[in-house]
């Protein structure tokens, strides 16, 4: 716990900061579910559930007629997976250990160490999980065929880093108002179950209706990615640019309430909650 540091060059301390992240995901992913088989479980089958139940859900409205010329269940992929994706990194970094953590009282760990741990955890078990889905579809049900496959990772990945930044966000405000954070957090969620655009093509939606879901950054996300992946459909309402800056602006600002945080950080706080 106790330990004398030693400065020593920026490569070395760039490799031991690597190696305690490595470390502090690795006791994240099984912290949470014993095993990384287990996660990668649970992920599969939380994706799964997902896909088939809006499959479903398309197929007895008739609403398979408005999907995009391609593999429908492809489309569905496309969007359900991304608000997983989404949401699962908002909730790992929003639940990190801040500064208050027992976990902190030891020399190399800290909030930095932790969201990051938490954020490279959760991306870990959902590419893991993409990748596995991906491959039983292609090879038991139906040869896959996504126009740009490059960039379609790209917008995972940002689908990822924003959630990451909203939950910092969430990470920041938690200390303070413990109750107001959890509930602010619930309602994102759930209104991302609409606002995030998986169940509908942006190209489709009348300019009031566009509207209202045009602020959301995995909105963008998620409509960005269906032109990467279905070789007939560009997206004229939407920009990858627009989420990537709201992405950083948020991180900014999120890391910037977490140090504020931290350094008026007291183990007494839930004492007198």
């Amino acid at each position: 716990m106790f330990q004398n540091t030693r400065k020593g060059t920026l490569l070395g301390s760039a490799l031991t900061l690597a190696e305690v992240i490595y470390h502090a995901t690795v006791r994240d992913i099984r912290k949470a579910h014993g095993n990384a088989f287990m996660a990668l479980f649970v992920s599969i089958a939380t994706t799964v559930i997902f896909v088939l139940a809006f499959f479903f859900m398309f197929s007895f409205l008739g609403l398979r007629g408005a999907k995009l010329r391609g593999d429908f269940l492809l489309y569905i992929l496309s969007g359900v997976f991304l608000y997983i994706t989404h949401i699962r990194a908002v909730g790992a970094v929003a639940g990190a250990e801040n500064s208050t953590s027992p976990m902190m009282q030891h020399t190399p760990m800290n909030t930095v160490v932790s969201i990051c741990s938490s954020a490279i955890g959760s991306l870990y078990i959902q590419v893991l999980a993409l990748f596995i889905i991906l491959f039983l579809y292609h090879t038991l049900i139906n040869p896959i065929e996504i126009s740009q496959p490059i960039p379609a990772f790209g917008m995972f990945l940002l689908a990822w880093f924003t959630g990451c930044a909203v939950g910092l966000l969430f990470m920041a405000l938690t200390p303070w108002f413990p109750t107001a954070a959890s509930l602010l957090r619930t309602v994102y969620v759930r209104v991302n179950m609409i606002a995030s655009g998986k169940l509908f093509v942006a190209n489709a939606l009348p300019g009031f209706l566009l509207a209202v879901f045009d602020w959301n950054p995995l909105f963008h996300v998620i409509d960005q990615s269906r032109g990467f992946v279905f070789i007939n459909y560009y997206p004229r309402n939407t920009s990858y640019e627009y989420a990537f800056i709201v992405a950083c602006v948020l991180v900014v600002i999120g890391l910037l309430g977490e140090f504020y945080t931290r350094q008026h950080a007291s183990t007494s706080w839930s004492a007198r909650r």
